[in-house]
């Protein structure tokens, strides 16, 4: 899938979203984050590199069938941070039955600096909303793989 977003006309928060919701709506391409097993492999990886790592510190996430959003406090240079991640996730979910050999992960990833206590509850609700806006469930803590029922289960 490739996308054209004329600078002229987007800001790059405003990039994003449009990303996000083409991201959500997707029909075909690969959605491994769907199946149980895999999203919740990934969900442990972020909890460990936050927790046992140390790393980042992980204040909210979600795994959505066919990405993940973070909000996170690294610890570590980036290259220490997503490298790994997703590293490590991809040799696991290639050891299910029909993933071996192929590519996972993106190559790319966004990041954006968070500079306000309200943009950081801003990009929050929105990480954890998104399965909401993606017609997946009802309410937040409704998704599994989220942040929000992470949580609240805690």
């Amino acid at each position: 899938m490739t996308r054209v977003f004329p600078p002229e006309r987007l800001t790059t928060e405003k990039a994003f979203v449009a990303m996000d919701r083409i991201l959500d709506m997707a029909r075909s391409g690969p959605v491994y984050l769907r199946q149980p097993d895999i999203a919740s492999l990934v969900v442990a990886a972020l909890q460990h590199g936050d927790c046992q790592l140390g790393r980042y510190q992980l204040h909210s996430f979600v795994v959505m069938p066919n990405h993940v959003h973070l909000l996170v406090t690294p610890q570590v240079a980036a290259s220490l941070l997503l490298g790994p991640l997703k590293g490590f996730t991809a040799h696991e979910a290639n050891g299910i039955p029909g993933l071996r050999g192929r590519p996972f992960w993106q190559d790319e990833s966004y990041d954006h600096l968070i500079r306000s206590k309200a943009e950081f509850e801003r990009v929050r609700a929105y990480i954890e909303n998104n399965p909401v806006k993606a017609g997946l469930v009802t309410t937040p803590e409704e998704f599994r793989w989220s942040s929000a029922s992470v949580n609240k289960a805690a």
